[in-house]
């Protein structure tokens, strides 16, 4: 999880300075926000004045700003899967790993949420000013213009499956797709990566790569092959001869990539094709 330092936001981790200590804890300069109390309950730290340290900030059951050194499993912006605890008149509560529960209101769910089961969900701050989170990622994600240049990389958390590949959320923010013929394993709901954009539509619309473009992405994938290579005695039958189906089975990448990928072997003097396949040489 990133942390951020200079602008003190709520639902994030911060590095904040200790400017006091008291019986029940530490006082933290929460710059705009003032100062915001780190109970000694929330760390195993021994802290002095003037140390920075790295916190979380989060509301606690009365409403009051309050920092913790324990790591939840989600910060704003985040998308993720968690665990509903209960389910109240309220709305839903999921499981974050601190001592107060993540609501879920009910207007925020995309299907009503059942106890005990894991639904993918976006955080944000609300009009409250409250740390909430929504499992209508439709309605929580694109709702500010994208400013992405190509080939930047990103985070993105795979959302959902679709004739075309695959939709992503793009840090938290907007949605992304990931086209099938460009994506040479399967990628399951939920899982989390780097992406870089390929290029962001007139409609607003954006196309994803798992892969940097242009030849630098090669370079893992030619390390990839001498790892094999050294794995298997210094040969492979596999060659830029081989189907493409078996290629993408052991390297994940098309046959094309593949074979680009050989090709800047051979200029280094790093292997030799000959009639039954590659040789480290």
């Amino acid at each position: 999880m990133p942390r951020l330092r200079g602008l003190v936001q709520l639902g994030r981790l911060n590095n904040l300075e200790v400017v006091k200590e008291v019986d029940f804890g530490y006082y933290l300069d929460g710059a705009d926000l003032g100062e915001i109390l780190l109970p000694h309950a929330s760390t195993e730290q021994l802290l002095t004045v003037g140390e920075q340290i790295d916190v979380f900030l989060y509301k606690d059951s009365e409403d009051r700003l309050i920092a913790t050194t324990k790591l939840p499993l989600a910060q704003v912006g985040d998308v993720t899967y968690l665990t509903v605890k209960a389910v109240t008149q309220i709305g839903a509560f999921l499981d974050w790993g601190l001592e107060k529960d993540l609501l879920v209101p009910f207007a925020e769910q995309a299907s009503n949420m059942i106890e005990g089961q894991q639904y993918l969900v976006v955080l944000y701050v609300d009009v409250s000013n409250r740390i909430v989170a929504s499992s209508k990622l439709d309605k929580r994600l694109d709702r500010e213009p994208a400013f992405y240049k190509p080939h930047q990389q990103v985070n993105i958390v795979v959302c959902d499956h679709t004739d075309i590949g695959y939709k992503a959320a793009i840090n938290g923010l907007h949605w992304g797709v990931l086209y099938r013929n460009e994506v040479f394993k399967e990628l399951r709901v939920g899982y989390k990566t780097k992406a870089y954009i390929n290029r962001v539509r007139d409609d607003g619309k954006i196309d994803l790569l798992l892969e940097k473009p242009g030849y630098s992405s090669n370079d893992e994938l030619s390390n990839k092959i001498i790892k094999f290579l050294k794995q298997n005695k210094g040969h492979s039958h596999v060659s830029d001869k081989s189907s493409p189906e078996i290629i993408t089975r052991l390297f994940g990448v098309s046959k094309k990539k593949f074979k680009q990928a050989i090709g800047n072997l051979l200029k280094q003097g790093a292997i030799r094709i000959d009639n039954d396949g590659i040789h480290l040489d």
